[in-house]
C-alpha cells in the first residue's frame, strides 16, 4: 500500500469521526429543540386552559381586583410564551446549523472515500500492468530460449 493511499485512509477515518461527531451534535440539538417545543406546548396548553376556565365564568360577576390579577397573570404567561418562542426559534436555528455541518461532513467523507477508491483502483491497475509486463517478458524470454535450443 502506498503512503499516499495510507494518508487518504487516515483522512477518511478522521472524516468519519467528524461526521459521527456532527451526527451526535445534530441529535443533541434536535433533543434540545424538542424539549423547548414541549415546554412551549405546556405553556400554551396552560394558557388555553386558564382562559377556558375564566371564560366559563363570564356570567359570574368578579371583583375588579380579581380580574386585574387574572389579566396580569395572563400577561405574564403571554410574556413567558413569547420568551419561549424565542428559545424554540433559537433551537430551530441550531438544528438547521447542525444539519448543515453534518451535510458538509458527509460530503467530505464521501469525497474522500471516492478518492481513496479511485487511488486504490489506479494502484491495482498499475500492479496488473506490471504483472502483465512481467508475464510478457517471461514469455518472450522463453520463446527466445526455445528458438535458440532448436
Amino acid at each position: 500500500m502506498s503512503s499516499a493511499l495510507r494518508g487518504l485512509m487516515v483522512a477518511v477515518e478522521a472524516a468519519g469521526r467528524q461526521r459521527d461527531d456532527a451526527r451526535r451534535l445534530l441529535q443533541n440539538a434536535r433533543n434540545a429543540q424538542m424539549a423547548a417545543q414541549g415546554q412551549m406546548d405546556q405553556l400554551q396548553a396552560y394558557a388555553n386552559e386558564t382562559e377556558g376556565r375564566w371564560g366559563m365564568r363570564a356570567n359570574v360577576s368578579m371583583a375588579p381586583e380579581v380580574m386585574y390579577h387574572h389579566y396580569q397573570f395572563m400577561d405574564r404567561l403571554g410574556h413567558a410564551i413569547g420568551l419561549q418562542t424565542t428559545v424554540v426559534q433559537d433551537h430551530e436555528r441550531r438544528v438547521a446549523q447542525a444539519q448543515q455541518v453534518l451535510l458538509q461532513a458527509e460530503l467530505r467523507l464521501s469525497s474522500l472515500q471516492k478518492l481513496t477508491d479511485k487511488r486504490r483502483q489506479e494502484i491495482e491497475q498499475a500492479q496488473a500492468r506490471r504483472e502483465q509486463k512481467q508475464t510478457d517478458e517471461r514469455a518472450a524470454l522463453q520463446y527466445i530460449q526455445q528458438r535458440k535450443a532448436h
